[in-house]
């Protein structure tokens, strides 16, 4: 074909995406730099490297890279089974806390179906549900930063499917008490799945947040989700769980991509949950961090609501969030910014901290 030709070829028309799809928001990542002092603060990630005998598990696995892994991860569900004082049958593991959650909303959402959580809360969850062709239900924060649990409830309808509630939640860092979620699951029919994401839940003050254990025993309809991404600082290899009745953990494992969670992450989550005291050596240094600059930054004047997770958060409206995401990154210091809300700010070493310090009391007034 000549140029000419080229030129006046009638335009080819692709195959069109999703209309869900399309809508999507683009995930924006942390910003990159040639700097050699970045601190990375915008992911939650642990700043600590992986603990010692998740990272030999790691290592003595990769000579069986060449074969899929187990695809049904039975010895991982028996570990955490063991852990959590649960059958194996009522664990569901997947590609981190928001791999499984995706498994949760495809096996119990039909299109039109509704999900109902807190806004603002993981940005994942109006993302996933639009995939799966539901309906997004976002109810503002209360006041205090936290789940509006009487207007969540009041936003049931017929078609509501699925409600989630983060504890402690991302971004704000406020937890939900068990007596108010004790409250509210008396108040929910029982064929709505309440899932109470956990992602944090080891970084929480004992008795902040809910027994979720006992909750999901008294009530079947709850589903626990937790990761180890966070605490047990396995973010790279990606997998987390689900704790959930028999035939709804068998429908999680049923709409699991096979083969999704590799060899190497079922080790090294076998490894680290054997190696939990190490884990709670290391949260505890944290929540001490966590404490000594929710303290430092109120003296400055910031006025800060009590986190309980790896982060604080400080709301900002986009005047103030534009000038504080700027300045953080002229200083090398990746936070995360959210249009008309605020910034999250993860808790990492205590230099890092103290650039951070540093930086917001040059701000505050």
């Amino acid at each position: 074909m000549s140029h000419d030709q080229l030129l006046t070829a009638p335009e080819t028309v692709l195959p069109a995406l999703r209309e869900a799809v399309a809508g999507l928001p683009s995930y924006v990542p942390g910003r990159k730099s040639a700097g050699l002092d970045i601190a990375a603060l915008a992911s939650n990630e642990s700043h600590y490297e992986p603990l010692p005998a998740a990272a030999a598990a790691v290592t003595e696995a990769a000579g069986t890279m060449n074969r899929y892994p187990d695809s049904a991860a039975v010895e991982l569900r028996e570990r955490l089974a063991r852990h959590l004082c649960v059958t194996a049958a009522e664990v569901a593991v997947g590609p981190g806390s928001v791999g499984v959650l995706q498994q949760i909303i495809t096996g119990l959402c039909d299109a039109g179906d509704e999900v109902i959580f807190a806004w603002r809360s993981f940005e994942a969850y109006p993302i996933l549900v639009e995939l799966a062709g539901a309906r997004p239900v976002r109810i503002p924060l209360d006041d205090a930063e936290g789940h509006d649990l009487e207007a969540m409830a009041a936003a049931v309808t017929d078609r509501t499917k699925v409600i989630l509630l983060c504890t402690p939640n991302n971004p704000t860092g406020v937890p939900i008490s068990h007596e108010r979620i004790e409250a509210f699951l008396r108040s929910v029919r029982s064929d709505i799945l309440v899932v109470v994401d956990e992602a944090y839940v080891e970084y929480a003050d004992a008795g902040s947040g809910p027994d979720s254990l006992a909750l999901y025993r008294q009530y079947p309809n709850v589903c626990i989700l937790r990761t180890f991404s966070k605490a047990y600082g396995l973010a790279g290899l990606r997998v987390g769980y689900a704790v959930a009745a028999p035939a709804i953990a068998e429908g999680l494992r049923r709409t699991a991509l096979p083969f999704s969670v590799s060899a190497l992450a079922q080790k090294a989550a076998i490894a680290s949950l054997d190696a939990g005291d190490e884990m709670e050596s290391r949260v505890a240094a944290v929540k001490q961090e966590r404490a000594r600059m929710a303290a430092q930054l109120e003296a400055q004047g910031w006025k800060l609501q009590p986190s309980q997770g790896n982060f604080l958060w400080i709301r900002a409206d986009d005047t103030l969030r534009e000038a504080l995401v700027e300045a953080f990154d002229r200083a090398d210091i990746l936070v995360r910014g959210y249009q008309r809300d605020g910034v999250r700010i993860t808790v990492a070493d205590p230099a890092s901290n103290n650039r951070v310090l540093r930086l917001l009391a040059a701000h505050a007034g």
